[in-house]
């Protein structure tokens, strides 16, 4: 698979003169692998059920989203790590997928999703005949 990287770009700093939100967008790992002539994509949600979970595929791309419950207002946190809020994450792969033939399975926290490649995508021997 290949990865583009932005170049770095240097830029300025401001001060901010009101505090600043926090965004709601949650960073959830993935691992992505090829196992045969299927993708599996796997997600680490912990505390996810199923019905929280949102998965879309089209041609070529996976999109997965979900939302993580937000804690408590009334507690009083010394520290907080675990996550709260939306997620989103798109993969392309680079075969149009068989999205009929898709498994997703939640265990323990973690998403399996394993897509096949679409028949048309692939590849194919012809026998070439004497005359």
């Amino acid at each position: 698979m290949t990865m583009y990287l932005k170049p770095y770009r240097q830029t300025r700093r401001r001060i901010p003169t009101r505090p600043q939100q926090q965004s709601s967008q949650v960073h959830v790992p993935m691992d992505v692998s090829k196992a045969g002539e299927d993708y599996l994509i796997e997600m680490i949600v912990p505390g996810l059920e199923p019905d929280q979970l949102e998965i879309e595929m089209i041609e070529n791309t996976v999109a997965i989203e979900g939302e993580f419950p937000a804690a408590d207002d009334e507690v009083n946190y010394l520290r907080q790590e675990r996550p709260a809020g939306k997620f989103r994450r798109v993969v392309k792969l680079p075969k149009t997928l068989d999205v009929e033939s898709a498994q997703a399975d939640l265990k323990q926290g973690v998403l399996s999703l394993r897509i096949p490649v679409a028949e048309e995508a692939l590849p194919r021997t012809i026998q070439v005949k004497a005359k």
